[in-house]
């Protein structure tokens, strides 16, 4: 494990595998090195690339630094890309996609090519109702210090089944979770006040992108398919039978033959 120090100080947590050009993955909610998807999809990687993971500021060994903006977080990951050598590619999935999509559009030709699987922007005057009923009670829940029921309100806006997280309450890893469950606010930050799709920003990515989906949540491919016509030189693919938790050994080759 490595750190970078961000522009306001916060210190990034790393790891490096591989060998190649550079590729930065960003989480979603709740995920980081140590519990998520992203540390075996390095593996997976690693043959042809120098793939970075990081724990997201407020996350696993990384530090914090007030106040949160989603810029802080994109000035995380362009440290990374700086100690790479100044250009990467980057992937990020869910709202980690979202963030690599602000990155993109910040920092211009510093991302040599972007990915992103299932970014959940949702429009409607029905889910744009729902989004702001979240982030109200969520940031109530983490202002008054309660961490599980910051995450029970993600877990249901997510759809997990109310017996699926009871049982979760019960588990080991719940602790963990609440430990983290504050940065739900910075991933909800990240989709923006009311969830719809950034087309302005998204005409400002001038890096090769691919956006994925699955067919489990059928929006989903509605959003990709619309982010796709927002960036000037993006293509659009579904992974037929997929759902938002992608199959790791489904992904990685499709990412492999994209930046490689």
């Amino acid at each position: 494990m490595s750190k970078v120090t961000s522009k306001d100080g916060t210190e990034i947590a790393y790891d490096t595998k591989g060998a190649g050009p550079a590729l930065v993955l960003v989480d979603g909610a709740l995920c980081y090195r140590g519990f998520g998807p992203m540390t075996h999809l390095a593996e997976l990687l690693a043959p042809r690339f120098t793939v970075f993971t990081f724990d997201r500021r407020g996350r696993g060994e990384s530090s914090n630094s007030k106040p949160y903006a989603v810029e802080r977080e994109v000035e995380d990951i362009d440290a990374l890309i700086q100690k790479a050598g100044g250009r990467a590619h980057v992937f990020g999935t869910s709202s980690g996609g979202c963030l690599a999509l602000e990155t993109a559009s910040r920092l211009g030709t510093r991302v040599s090519k972007l990915a992103m699987y299932e970014a959940p922007y949702q429009s409607g005057a029905e889910a744009r109702q729902q989004w702001n009923t979240y982030r109200k009670q969520l940031s109530e829940a983490i202002a008054a210090g309660r961490k599980g029921d910051a995450l029970v309100l993600f877990m249901k806006l997510v759809g997990t089944p109310d017996d699926a997280i009871g049982g979760m309450r019960q588990s080991p890893m719940w602790a963990g979770l609440e430990a983290i469950a504050p940065t739900l606010a910075y991933d909800a930050a990240a989709l923006g006040d009311d969830r719809w799709l950034p087309e302005g920003r998204a005409s400002k990515v001038v890096s090769p992108t691919l956006v994925l989906n699955g067919t489990v949540l059928p929006f989903m491919k509605d959003t990709a398919v619309a982010l796709a016509k927002a960036i000037p030189h993006a293509q659009q693919r579904t992974l037929d039978g997929q759902p938002h938790d992608v199959n790791l050994e489904v992904l990685a080759p499709v990412l492999a033959e994209f930046f490689g």
